[in-house]
C-alpha cells in the first residue's frame, strides 16, 4: 500500500465534495430570489441518492467484470453493497474504499449538473425519480465504457479500451454526459415562462462567483485525484488545470468585450468552468502551452455556444448545454490535435507528428456517449412525464417554488431587523 498515494487520493475526494456546495452556490445564485433554495435542494437531493444507489450497486454496475466481456456494463452482483472493497488488499496501491468514495462523488455530481438547466419548473419530486433512473440507465453504463480499465482476468469499458481514446477524467463521462442528457430534458419540459422577458436575471451574482471559486478550488482533487497516485502525473494534471482555467477565463471575457462591449464577472466566472470543464478529459495529455491553447479555445466557444440557446430557443436556464456539452466535446477532440507523448498518457496529437488516428478515437468515442445519453434521457423524461408529470403548475412557476415546493425563502427580508418598523418615542413623564 502506497500511504502517499492513499493520503492524496483521500484529500482529492474531500475536495471533490467540497464541489457540492460550490455547484449548489455557482447555480443558487443565478437563478432568481424566489428559487434558489429548490436549486440547492436539487443538488443536494442528487448526490444524497446517487451516494446510496452507488453502494448498492452503482459501483458494481461501473468498475464490476464487464458482463459478457461485451466492455457494456460491469456485472452488478460482483460488488453488490460495496461487498469485499472494505477489505484489505496487500497487493493494492490505494485501498479500494477510497476509490469508491472517490468515484461516487463523479457520478452524484454528473447528475447535480444536469439540474441547471431546468431550474425553476420542474417538481422536486420528478427530479429526484429521474435522478435514480437516470444514473442507473445512463450514468453507470457510461461510467464503465470511459473508466473500467481492462485488468487480470477482468474486463473493463468498450471506449478506454477496445477503442483507446483518451478520457482522463470525464469529459465524456461526466460533461457530454450530462449536457447531453440537460438538452434532452430541457426540450421535453419546454421554457420557463416568460423566458427572454427577465426570467434569466441572477438575483445574487457574488454568491455565483463564490460557487465557481469553489468549484475551482475542488476540480483540482477531481482532475488530479484520477492520476490515482502521489506522483508527477498528478503534477502535471493539477497545472494543467490552472492554466487552462485562467485561459479560458480571459477568451470568454474577450468574447463578451468583443460582442456586448464589457467584460461581466459572471462571463469570468463562466469562463472559469468552461476551462476546468474543457482540460477535464485532456489534463493528462497535453503540455502546459497545449492546456493555455485548449482553455482559451473552450473559454471563446462556449462563450460563443450559451447564445445558440436564443438563436434555436430552448431555454437552458444556467447554460449547461453551452457550457458542458460544448465544452467536454472541445476538450475532447482537442486531445486528438495537442496532445503530446511529453504528457502522463504518452501518446501524440496531429500537431505532434501523431496523424488523425487518436483525433477519430476522440470523435467516436464522444458522439457514442452524446448518443447515447441523449436518446435515453429523452425517453426517460417523456415516460415520467407521461406518468407523474415533471412540470410545476403554472402558479407555482410564477409565485416561485421555493415557498411552494420546500416551504421556505432564501431571504427571511420580512423579518429583518433592518426593516422592522422604529418604536415611537415613550411620552415624556
Amino acid at each position: 500500500m502506497d500511504t502517499g498515494s492513499t493520503a492524496w487520493m483521500l484529500a482529492s475526494t474531500a475536495l471533490v465534495c467540497l464541489m457540492v456546495p460550490g455547484l449548489a452556490l455557482f447555480y443558487g445564485g443565478m437563478v432568481a430570489a424566489k428559487s434558489v433554495i429548490n436549486m440547492i435542494m436539487m443538488t443536494f437531493g442528487a448526490v444524497a441518492l446517487v451516494g446510496c444507489i452507488w453502494v448498492v450497486y452503482g459501483y458494481s454496475a461501473s468498475f464490476g467484470d464487464s458482463m459478457g466481456g461485451a466492455g457494456i456494463l460491469g456485472d452488478v452482483t460482483e460488488f453488490f453493497g460495496l461487498s469485499g472493497v472494505i477489505k484489505d488488499d496487500p497487493k493494492a496501491t490505494i485501498p479500494l474504499s477510497v476509490f469508491a468514495a472517490f468515484q461516487a462523488l463523479f457520478a452524484a455530481l454528473t447528475a447535480a449538473l444536469i439540474c441547471g438547466a431546468i431550474s425553476d419548473r420542474i417538481k422536486f419530486g420528478a427530479w429526484m425519480a429521474f435522478t435514480g433512473i437516470w444514473v442507473t440507465l445512463v450514468y453507470l453504463p457510461v461510467a464503465h465504457w470511459v473508466f473500467a480499465f481492462d485488468g487480470d482476468d477482468v474486463v473493463g469499458g468498450w471506449i478506454v479500451n477496445e477503442l483507446g481514446a483518451i478520457d482522463f477524467a470525464g469529459g465524456t463521462a461526466v460533461h457530454i454526459n450530462a449536457g447531453a442528457a440537460a438538452l434532452a430534458m430541457i426540450l421535453v419540459l419546454g421554457k420557463r415562462i416568460g423566458w427572454q422577458k427577465g426570467t434569466e436575471r441572477p438575483h445574487n451574482v457574488p454568491l455565483a462567483m463564490l460557487g465557481a471559486g469553489l468549484l475551482w478550488f475542488g476540480w483540482f482533487g477531481f482532475n488530479g485525484g484520477s492520476a490515482l497516485t502521489s506522483s508527477n502525473a498528478a503534477s502535471v494534471v493539477v497545472l494543467n488545470t490552472f492554466t487552462a482555467t485562467c485561459s479560458a477565463m480571459l477568451g470568454w471575457l474577450l468574447v463578451e468585450k468583443l460582442r456586448d462591449g464589457h467584460p461581466t464577472s459572471l462571463g469570468a466566472a463562466s469562463g472559469a468552468i468552461a476551462g476546468l470543464v474543457a482540460i477535464t478529459p485532456a489534463c493528462g495529455a497535453v503540455s502546459p502551452v497545449g492546456a493555455l491553447v485548449l482553455g482559451a479555445i473552450g473559454g471563446a466557444v462556449c462563450a460563443l455556444a450559451v447564445g445558440l440557446k436564443y438563436k434555436f430557443g430552448y431555454d437552458d436556464s444556467l447554460d449547461v448545454v453551452g457550457i458542458h456539452l460544448v465544452g467536454g466535446l472541445t476538450g475532447t477532440l482537442l486531445i486528438g490535435i495537442l496532445a503530446t507523448s511529453d504528457a502522463p498518457n504518452g501518446v501524440d496529437g496531429l500537431l505532434y507528428g501523431g496523424g488523425l488516428s487518436l483525433l477519430g478515437k476522440q470523435a467516436v468515442g464522444a458522439l457514442a456517449v452524446l448518443a447515447y445519453s441523449f436518446s435515453v434521457t429523452w425517453l426517460i423524461a417523456k415516460a415520467l412525464d407521461k406518468t407523474m408529470g415533471l412540470r410545476v403548475r403554472p402558479e407555482v412557476e410564477q409565485e416561485g417554488v421555493d415557498v411552494h415546493l420546500h416551504a421556505e425563502n432564501a431571504y427571511d427580508l420580512a423579518h429583518s431587523p433592518a426593516t422592522a418598523p422604529t418604536p415611537e418615542p415613550a411620552a415624556a413623564g
